[in-house]
């Protein structure tokens, strides 16, 4: 009998380890299909503005880059040489950051579609609603950023 009451004993050693695993929660987004499309909507939407901003920004490169060649009834300064540059730069950093922005968006939706979306990589808590609105690419609750800050 004293090996039964062993082998039990082993067997609830086993059980106990297995348990963090089964009480582990599940990172699933608390958001129904619903929501989760208007969140993919809403998404879209500032994926599609900031495309668009990209192209007027580049359309603005190309026209500056067509004009610094007809400046030939003009006296050229070396003023306006830097300032073009500096606006170039700035456009060019600009458009940088629109991409990273758009990678950011598109996590986002593939968080969607793995319907992991509004729970913060940091906690693993639900993100308020109100946050998503605001910042829809978040991966992280204000407590997390927070956190990051300091």
């Amino acid at each position: 009998m004293a090996e039964k009451h062993e082998h039990n004993a082993t067997s609830n050693q086993k059980t106990s380890a297995q348990e963090p695993e089964k009480t582990e929660p599940v990172r699933r987004t608390p958001f129904t299909d619903e929501e989760l499309e208007y969140f993919r909507q809403l998404i879209l939407e500032r994926r599609r503005q900031a495309v668009e901003d990209i192209e007027r920004m580049k359309a603005q490169l190309e026209d500056a880059r067509e004009q610094g060649g007809t400046d030939t009834a003009y006296s050229f300064h070396m003023a306006d040489a830097g300032t073009d540059a500096m606006e170039r730069e700035k456009l060019f950093l600009m458009i940088a950051r629109q991409q990273k922005y758009i990678s950011h968006l598109d996590r986002a939706l593939e968080r969607i579609k793995n319907k992991t979306y509004g729970i913060c990589k940091v906690t693993g808590k639900p993100i308020p609603r109100e946050r998503l609105e605001a910042v829809p690419h978040t991966e992280v609750s204000i407590e997390a950023k927070l956190k990051q800050k300091k």
